[in-house]
């Protein structure tokens, strides 16, 4: 059955005469009247009268207008719709981003971006941990990756991805004074990231060529870093997390290098994005990214 056979039907309904109902179709009417006929066919009973001189719907034909009506309508609406979400879509930059990210980089930089000139598109954010990141990504729900990265740990970015490098940070091992006043850092309560965390994961992964790995029993897990950071600044115990965090919290006095000697882990800010083409908006988007980046120097290709 053809979408067409049923405009056909619904053209006869209204113009009560195959010739006019056959013009409006723009066809002619020979093919009009074998299109109406291969429809009965495959309703599998008359819909239309033919004992009569002027058309006349049968009792199944009545009741298969209500259905025919009510199909064209639902496609109409379908198709609409469907060409308004992919107009919006195609005008939707959809990121991906992990929590700390999400809040102490991407509004800055998105601000820094418009100051200069205004993305011509809705921006969508989803804050996440690493691992979730990483699946928005490869099951296509993300135009692009903000995130942190080290060459020393893995990643589900492979091959069909690229990068560009957006800034850089550092992983140091935090805590609140009050806790180092009395306690031997080596020995004071530990607060880990848990698997899910890319920073959990960095730092697994860039300490272990020294010979140093993560509490075996650590107090607290979490895959956020400002939940851990909370907790170091609350006395309950050492946190690695990243300086951009915590800046001010040094400064302030609020918290202090756990340990001062351990100049920590530095890190990248990257995005990632796709190798395969995206949408208009997206691909001018990037464009203007690896312009910017080029400009200043900072370009960086992973792969």
């Amino acid at each position: 059955m053809h979408l067409g056979w049923l405009e056909d039907f619904l053209a006869l309904v209204d113009h009560s005469n195959f010739s006019r109902a056959a013009e409006a179709r723009s066809m002619s009417q020979p093919s009009f009247s074998r299109r109406i006929k291969s429809l009965e066919d495959w309703v599998g009973t008359p819909l239309i009268d033919r004992r009569t001189h002027r058309i006349v719907l049968t009792a199944a034909g009545e009741r298969f207008r209500q259905v025919a009506e009510e199909t064209v309508r639902r496609l109409e609406l379908g198709r609409a719709a469907a060409r308004s979400e992919d107009a919006i879509d195609r005008e939707t930059l959809r990121f991906a981003a992990t929590h700390m990210l999400s809040f102490t980089f991407f509004p800055q930089w998105l601000r820094r971006l418009e100051a200069e000139q205004p993305v011509q598109a809705t921006i969508a954010l989803t804050s996440d941990h690493m691992v979730a990141c990483e699946r928005r990504m490869i099951e296509g729900k993300a135009q692009f990756l903000l995130c942190h990265h080290h060459d020393a740990a893995s990643t589900e970015m492979g091959s069909d991805f690229r990068a560009v490098r957006l800034g850089c940070d550092r992983l140091i091992p935090v805590a609140a004074p009050a806790l180092l006043k009395d306690t031997d850092p080596s020995a004071a309560p530990q607060l880990a990231f848990t698997a899910e965390s890319g920073m959990g994961r960095i730092l697994a992964s860039a300490r272990a060529p020294g010979g140093r790995i993560p509490p075996r029993h650590p107090v607290f897990t979490s895959h956020l870093a400002s939940v851990l950071t909370a907790m170091a600044r609350d006395g309950r115990g050492i946190t690695w997390t990243a300086l951009s965090l915590v800046k001010d919290d040094l400064d302030g006095g609020r918290l202090m290098r756990a340990d001062p000697a351990d100049e920590g882990i530095e890190i990248e800010i990257r995005l990632w994005r796709p190798r395969a083409r995206q949408s208009v908006a997206a691909e001018a988007f990037w464009a203007r990214i690896i312009s910017e980046v080029r400009s200043s120097d900072e370009l960086q290709s992973p792969m």
